[in-house]
């Protein structure tokens, strides 16, 4: 069985994503990792009312954890200069305001950029719709990050959903842990391959059509 990329490598590769003088918000999951690979200049915002702080909190270091310091999704972060906090209705009017760019994690997209991003199941830790919907509907640049595939081997990138709909051609960008996929208006493209699989091998891990980009090449970190 080959490789697929490492939860902590599948964020660095996100983060590459963003630019110094972005603003993005960090969802749930996956993109929360991110914080710790943002680039200098950049300002990461979270759904619970905190914008501009620094890097997650390793688990060994306790010491460094505080109660007053902790993301939408339940992670401790480091304090940095400049960082504000302010309640949900501030929050959520950024979200909406197409001025950040989200970071989501996602259970489906579909080959026209459809979101799927709760399932309504009682035995899923997040099963309802939360603020992913605002953050897909106001994003500037909606990234998406997942594994390309559910425990069983199915694939989450898709012709159709058959999930719960979150938001209508929303997606940007999907990165998983087999691939780097652009939503283009004539379909996916595969714009990066993870090291040692090949572009065959993850069109057969793809329910949806994926079309090679001329400079398809191996991710970097």
């Amino acid at each position: 069985m080959k490789d697929r990329l490492t939860e902590e490598l599948l964020a660095m590769r996100a983060a590459q994503e963003i630019r110094p003088g972005d603003y993005c918000n960090l969802g749930i999951g996956l993109p929360q990792l991110c914080a710790s690979h943002v680039p200098a200049g950049a300002i990461v915002q979270s759904e619970n009312g905190a914008l501009g702080y620094g890097p997650l909190v390793g688990p060994d270091d306790v010491e460094k954890m505080d109660l007053d310091f902790i993301d939408a999704g339940g992670s401790f972060f480091t304090p940095a200069p400049g960082m504000a906090f302010f309640d949900m209705s501030t929050s959520f009017t950024m979200i909406r305001s197409g001025r950040l760019m989200s970071f989501l994690g996602g259970l489906q997209v579909s080959e026209k950029g459809d979101l799927a991003i709760h399932s309504l199941s009682d035995t899923d830790e997040f099963p309802q719709i939360g603020g992913s919907m605002d953050l897909a509907w106001g994003a500037k640049r909606l990234v998406i990050l997942m594994t390309h595939n559910t425990s069983d081997g199915k694939s989450k990138v898709v012709k159709e959903l058959t999930l719960p709909v979150s938001a209508r051609k929303c997606v940007d960008l999907i990165i998983t842990d087999l691939a780097v996929i652009e939503v283009t208006s004539g379909g996916l493209a595969l714009m990066e391959c993870t090291p040692g699989w090949t572009s065959e091998e993850i069109q057969e891990q793809t329910e949806a059509p994926l079309k090679v980009a001329d400079d398809v090449k191996e991710m970097e970190f």
